[in-house]
């Protein structure tokens, strides 16, 4: 039995895009080992109206729909009405572009949570009020513009569900050597054969030695991160030897 359980919940139009998305592979096993548990909800399930519309004309004119607050507000109520009614509330990240952009720091801290609720929008946007009532974290993903919030809430799943210690199961694969821990990007990884393609291993990664291994691992993420995302070495902790180092090769 897991130490720890974490609950998910997906307030969405699109349930089947997150079942097929997150049920299988890695969260799927998590699932089953009782460590997280994923629940999507229809969202137009609670509509009131016999044709099970979601959305209106915005006031005031423009172009494009709004999903409306009433169904919102409805399946809101319906998952957690016992908790509202504790004065307790959970916490609901809104996917919009126009939110703080998710990165490593944001799936950490997301990451300690128990409980974590995702709406996912669609059309041109969704009605203020409702937001205002239910939302504690606006996220975006990225300075783009998608067709709805799904993509973005499996995306962020993903990344803060794979932080549970017991999801990935090797405890080493999350640890602190990965992409974007210590605001450094990862070294580059081999694997059998030792030459492929007139393309061999680097000698020290056959030699055994643990601190050659690790001094020329830590070069090289200096190097790549220096290469493809030098925003990144304004903040990481760096010696002056690995300054110099990145200078020879940023862009």
């Amino acid at each position: 039995m897991a130490d720890r359980s974490v609950h998910y919940t997906v307030m969405t139009l699109f349930p089947e895009m997150i079942e097929a998305g997150l049920h299988t592979s890695i969260l799927g096993k998590a699932e089953e080992n009782g460590i997280l548990r994923i629940d999507t909800v229809n969202i137009r399930d609670y509509t009131e109206n016999k044709h099970k519309r979601v959305d209106d004309y915005p006031y005031g004119g423009g172009a494009g729909m709004v999903m409306q607050a009433e169904p919102i507000w409805h399946t809101y109520e319906a998952c957690f009405g016992e908790m509202l009614a504790r004065g307790e509330r959970p916490r609901l990240i809104y996917l919009s572009p126009q939110g703080r952009v998710f990165d490593q720091k944001m799936a950490d801290e997301l990451s300690k949570e128990d409980e974590l609720v995702f709406l996912c929008g669609h059309y041109e946007g969704v009605d203020e009020r409702v937001l205002e009532m239910i939302v504690t974290d606006t996220v975006s993903i990225g300075d783009y513009v998608l067709t709805g919030g799904e993509l973005p809430a499996m995306v962020m799943i993903d990344a803060i569900a794979r932080l549970i210690p017991g999801v990935l199961g090797n405890e080493a694969s999350w640890a602190e050597d990965e992409s974007f821990r210590g605001d450094l990007l990862e070294y580059p990884q081999y694997s059998r054969p030792e030459e492929f393609m007139g393309r061999k291993v680097p000698e020290v990664l056959l030699s055994g030695h643990h601190a050659r291994i690790e001094e020329w691992r830590r070069e090289q993420s200096v190097i790549r991160t220096a290469k493809m995302r030098p925003d990144l070495l304004e903040k990481a902790e760096l010696s002056e030897k690995e300054r110099n180092l990145a200078k020879k090769y940023l862009q």
